[in-house]
């Protein structure tokens, strides 16, 4: 059988803030760390602004996980 893939929730166990990237990196298989690093570059490069809105949107409209 195979294994259903993980949803997009907040992680629990990977979080530095809120779990909104550790828990983005976990559905995708990704490094939380770098992901972590991407993200804030890029919201700096784009004045700070637009990423901490996203941010705060996806802490908002994503499920606590339980992993």
């Amino acid at each position: 059988m195979n294994k259903p893939a993980p949803t997009l929730s907040r992680s629990i166990n990977d979080r530095v803030l809120a779990g909104v990237i550790g828990g983005i990196a976990h559905r995708f298989g990704w490094n939380s760390t770098l992901l972590r690093v991407i993200y804030v570059i890029i919201s700096i490069a784009s004045v700070a602004f637009p990423g901490i809105l996203a941010y705060l949107i996806l802490w908002l409209l994503m499920p606590e996980g339980n992993d």
